[in-house]
């Protein structure tokens, strides 16, 4: 199993709204790549391990596929519609890391 997680950085000019995030951007992506999607988590930065200061990331997505090319199969040839949305939703592109997802 693969985690993909996107992480959208965090500054004091960043925008980004949670409710088109919620509400149509993740569900876009769950729809395009279908029953290859077998995960999705969401989470909204509140804090750092300094109290008081801002998350580094506004909000990270986790995706989570059986294996790095059923993600690219079924990512890939949607990933310009997904980038075209950002306008949409946030002024930050997101960092995409691919994971192996090891459970205990």
């Amino acid at each position: 199993m693969i985690k993909v997680s996107v992480m959208y950085p965090n500054s004091k000019d960043v925008k980004f709204d949670v409710a088109y995030y919620k509400t149509s951007h993740l569900p876009m992506i769950s729809k395009a790549v279908g029953s290859a999607l077998k995960g999705l988590e969401l989470d909204l930065g509140v804090g750092s391990r300094v109290p008081g200061e801002p998350a580094p990331y506004v909000a990270i997505a986790h995706l989570l596929f059986d294996d790095v090319a059923s993600f690219q199969e079924s990512f890939g040839p949607h990933a310009a519609v997904f980038a075209a949305d950002i306008k949409n939703y946030s002024n930050v592109k997101g960092e995409l890391q691919i994971s192996e997802l090891i459970t205990f």
